[in-house]
């Protein structure tokens, strides 16, 4: 899940992400992983904007990963032979709190070879430098701070001056889901449903009353044909729930999997 917003972030709002991990407003457009090799390639996991002149490179973590150093070398060596005269900017974005070694970790070293990409542990980033950008509200709960419920509270603020009820859509079901990570769910709960949108659904909601009618179905019709169907009705009702909070189809198609054609039939 947390993977799946976090690309949803970046894919939406690339030029947010261009200021902050690149120091300029590059404008950045999606590179599809499979333009990088026939070879199978963790595509759920990776992130990939490019411009004329740069590629940036994002991985979104919860948790440390001891093969990280390999595998950015990998991706580097992927990118580097489709587009040899583009720089390649790797970033490991780590967004839970540990003391493990392996978050610090931005080489990978082999006899002659040797890889460097960059790391940013996020509970050691300034809000006050992520609050400068739209897209990147939802993750200043997980910023360096000693109140993570007032971070949450102040971005609950900033969503209500977004004019565009489906950015403000999109993004209060981001903060939800990320603030996750740092907060309990009833005071996500209370501070972005009373203070933002009262009648929003929140994601979080939305996929658990899903989850509870998916189950029940498949569970009574005991058959391996009823998880299946009931897998397809949790899916439809999480849509169904998120397009009456206003949510963008590019969000709902993320989340449960369905086509936009799929997602626009409910809606009709």
């Amino acid at each position: 899940m947390y993977d799946n917003m976090c690309k949803f972030l970046a894919e939406t709002f690339p030029t947010d992400f261009a200021s902050w991990l690149l120091g300029k407003p590059i404008p950045l457009t999606e590179l599809q992983p499979s333009e990088l090799s026939t070879e199978p390639i963790r595509a759920d996991s990776l992130i990939f904007l490019t411009s004329a002149e740069i590629i940036l490179h994002l991985e979104f973590q919860t948790t440390t990963d001891e093969n990280m150093p390999l595998r950015m070398l990998d991706y580097w060596v992927r990118l580097r032979r489709k587009f040899p005269t583009k720089k390649i900017q790797q970033t490991v974005i780590y967004l839970r709190p540990t003391n493990s070694p392996l978050a610090s970790q931005t080489i990978y070293a082999s006899d002659s070879t040797s890889h460097q990409f960059q790391i940013i542990r996020l509970w050691e980033q300034s809000p006050q430098i992520l609050e400068q950008y739209q897209g990147l509200l939802p993750f200043l709960p997980l910023c360096q701070t000693t109140d993570p419920e007032e971070e949450l509270r102040q971005v609950s603020q900033r969503l209500e001056t977004i004019p565009d009820p489906a950015t403000k859509a999109n993004l209060l079901a981001a903060t939800y889901v990320i603030s996750g990570l740092a907060l309990e769910t009833e005071v996500i709960q209370r501070l972005l449903r009373q203070e933002l949108m009262k009648e929003s659904v929140t994601y979080q909601e939305i996929l658990r009353e899903g989850e509870a009618k998916g189950l029940a179905r498949g569970k009574a019709e005991g058959k391996a044909e009823g998880k299946a169907e009931g897998k397809v009705e949790t899916a439809k009702q999480i849509a169904i729930n998120m397009l009456r909070a206003g949510m963008s189809v590019e969000l709902i198609a993320q989340f449960t999997g369905l086509t936009a054609e799929q997602i626009q039939r409910l809606n009709g």
